[in-house]
């Protein structure tokens, strides 16, 4: 399979809106499992975002368990729905519109950031995204990271179909060696979140803390 032409995101907003304006949610109204599976590490009342969270599954949940939750998407259907999604719940996520350059990132003054399938992002993109996330985190605060690795091209289940836009293990330990890696594994499992992933995955998490 040859992808060096394909260009699919080259534009972004467009994209994704239209994948959004579909009735439904794209990848489910659920959080995902590896972010349900880690989030006690957040006491109630910390303050967490969710980087492009799309139609808000994973941050309206965070906010249901007590979390002073804020969130960002590119797409406006996406947070349109997020917002509609949170208000169905009767909880409170600060959500807004917004690209990963142009997003107005705190410095080290956050408790947590969820970062789920953010793999739009090429490698340069990707680095200024992580770095963003880096710095965003006080001294402890933690990070909460999934996405698909190579391996994913075979299953194609989801996820981009370019190799550059996968994760590796050591492009993660490279990317986050400021962190404190406490679990970073890879492994495959059966999704079933949404249309958008749905069957068997080849997958990665990692859970990091700010020294």
């Amino acid at each position: 399979m040859t992808q060096k032409n394909s260009q699919p995101f080259s534009d972004p907003a467009n994209t994704w809106n239209q994948r959004f304006a579909t009735p439904g949610f794209l990848f489910g109204s659920e959080p995902n499992a590896w972010l349900r599976e880690h989030a006690h590490i957040w006491a109630t009342g910390e303050r967490v975002l969710c980087v492009a969270d799309g139609e808000g599954r994973n941050s309206v949940w965070l906010a249901e368990q007590g979390l002073a939750v804020e969130a960002f998407d590119i797409a406006e259907t996406g947070v349109a729905k997020a917002r509609e999604l949170a208000a169905q719940r009767g909880v409170a996520v600060n959500c807004a519109v917004a690209d990963c350059d142009a997003y107005a990132w705190p410095k080290a003054t956050l408790d947590g950031v969820a970062a789920i399938f953010v793999q739009f992002a090429d490698p340069d993109l990707r680095a200024r995204l992580f770095a963003n996330m880096v710095s965003a985190l006080k001294p402890g605060g933690w990070l909460v990271l999934q996405g698909y690795t190579p391996r994913q091209l075979e299953h194609r289940t989801g996820g981009p179909p370019v190799a550059s836009h996968l994760y590796t293990e050591a492009m993660l330990r490279k990317a986050f060696a400021d962190l404190e890696i406490v679990s970073l594994r890879e492994y495959e499992a059966d999704l079933a979140e949404g249309s958008g992933h749905h069957g068997r995955s080849a997958l990665i998490g990692m859970v990091a803390r700010r020294r």
